[in-house]
């Protein structure tokens, strides 16, 4: 028989006040059983008219500011995030049958932190970083790889390609976070933390 937390779930919730502490551990397990991109996350923005879209991202780092990924500020994401800051991210962990929902407030990265990760990356990922206008239209996929090409040639030192002024990272600062996890017959299991007056507040939710 499975053991339960204080709240009656599963014992994979543990009894922790602090949801950062919960998301550590989940994804510390993901890493181990989630076979690609355990970090992979699907974000949600809209547009200032409310128009939503959603696509996959990579976590690239996470703390109690927040979770944090990067991208081409011009993309579509960028400019929706520009008007409307309201996002969130969730991620599902098939290997787990878990998922980890997050809502929250996006803001941009200090340039120092966006320095560091940028020169963390292969050499062709940041040249791709210069060489594609992420979302705009090509007219084949030559005009993209001669423009990988030209940056190459401007750029040849590997140890000093510097980061373009529109690539940077947003950090996402939650106010509520919800950990899901799979139950027989859809009698799934829902724990819920909300920040409020700077405290975080759980509760359980029905399936």
């Amino acid at each position: 028989m499975n053991q339960k937390n204080s709240l009656g779930l599963n014992k994979c919730f543990l009894d922790l006040d602090d949801p950062f502490e919960l998301f550590e551990k989940w994804f510390n397990e993901a890493k181990k059983k989630e076979i690609n991109d355990p970090n992979a996350l699907a974000l949600g923005t809209a547009s200032k008219d409310g128009i939503p879209s959603v696509r996959m991202v990579l976590l690239k780092g996470f703390d109690r500011n927040g979770f944090v990924f990067y991208t081409n500020l011009n993309s579509q994401k960028g400019k929706e995030i520009k008007v409307n800051p309201n996002a969130t991210m969730c991620f599902h962990w098939k290997s787990l049958l878990r998922q980890i929902r997050i809502v929250g407030t996006l803001i941009q990265v200090h340039d120092k932190i966006a320095d560091e990760y940028y020169n963390s990356r292969a050499y062709e990922s940041r040249i791709g970083a210069w060489a594609s206008h992420q979302s705009k239209t090509l007219n084949n996929r030559e005009e993209l790889l001669k423009s990988i090409e030209n940056f190459q040639k401007k750029f040849r030192d590997k140890n000093n390609v510097p980061r373009p002024t529109h690539w940077s990272g947003w950090n996402l600062k939650p106010s509520s976070i919800e950990f899901w996890l799979d139950g027989d017959n859809r009698i799934h299991e829902r724990l819920k933390y909300t920040y409020k007056n700077n405290e975080w507040f759980k509760c359980l939710l029905s399936p």
